[in-house]
């Protein structure tokens, strides 16, 4: 199948959350045949609907007969459960499809799932992205892979669909240890942009002045430009959740843990979520570390 002189593939997406949803339906949009699966079937149902797409009752069943498969799930233990199993992806997928995993986890089933994938004759990419639901939402995403060359350059022009910067960084794992790095950078701007802007309350001095002085110098980042507003405003509310950005320290943790590598602002910042999940903030978006400092008065 073929649309304006691109092969069109058929593909399978697991898991329909603020990302998932709107990276299925830029994938249709593109023209390829998708159908869908998520653990609240209803919410599958209603992708069909709105997307003129197919929904299957398992991964396995989703997964039957297409050429990719896409995951976008919570955690280790999730991408496990759509994998493996009797109605896993994997016992659905025909030998040569590839499996291509989006969601954030550890290295450790990052390369068990992709041993298992090559002992059935699967392929499989690790491509976690950042950019956010906004990103997910606009096609705009970048997403860090890892796997083998051909592998990549098969699945390359499928993530096209919603990935604004698409590379590959190297072996299997190496797109899970991308996002990493990508956490901690987050981590420690965030942190540093917070306790900017308590200093500045704190002394009487305008947060909206002082950000349009510095955003255009060396202090400028995408999360000040994007978060100084609400910060501000004390709203915490607009993006990744707090609960899920200790998941993915937890793992960058560990990372560094498994290769010697020091991350000590990584530890820190870690911790001072913790403290913000400690104020019932579980669910506040990551540029509530200011709220955090706002507590102490």
């Amino acid at each position: 199948m073929e649309k304006d002189g691109m092969s069109m593939a058929k593909v399978a997406f697991l898991g329909l959350g603020v990302m998932g949803y709107p990276m299925a339906g830029h994938l249709e949009a593109a023209g390829h045949e998708v159908t869908v699966f998520n653990r609240t079937a209803a919410k599958a149902a209603t992708w069909a609907q709105d997307h003129k797409g197919g929904h299957a009752l398992t991964p396995r069943e989703a997964a039957a007969g297409c050429d990719f498969v896409m995951a976008c799930v919570g955690n280790d233990d999730d991408l496990r459960a759509v994998c493996l199993g009797a109605d896993g992806a994997f016992a659905g997928m025909s030998e040569g499809a590839i499996f291509v995993d989006h969601t954030t986890v550890s290295a450790i089933v990052t390369r068990e799932l992709a041993q298992l994938a090559q002992d059935a004759g699967l392929g499989y990419v690790d491509a976690p992205v950042s950019g956010g639901q906004a990103g997910a939402e606009n096609g705009a995403l970048s997403v860090m892979c890892g796997g083998a060359e051909a592998q990549y350059a098969a699945a390359e022009p499928i993530m096209a669909a919603y990935g604004k910067t698409v590379k590959r960084l190297g072996e299997v794992g190496m797109g899970q240890t991308a996002k990493m790095c990508n956490q901690i950078c987050i981590a420690g701007l965030v942190q540093g942009l917070s306790e900017a802007l308590h200093l500045a309350e704190k002394s009487g001095l305008d947060g909206e002045a002082l950000v349009e002085v510095i955003s255009g110098g060396a202090a400028g980042s995408w999360q000040m430009a994007n978060r100084h507003k609400t910060m501000l405003a004390d709203e915490y509310e607009h993006g990744f959740a707090v609960d899920w950005m200790r998941k993915d320290l937890a793992i960058c943790l560990q990372a560094g843990d498994d290769v010697g590598a020091s991350l000590p602002v990584t530890a820190l910042v870690d911790q001072f979520y913790k403290d913000v999940q400690k104020m019932g903030g579980g669910r506040w978006d990551t540029s509530s570390l200011m709220k955090r400092l706002k507590s102490f008065g």
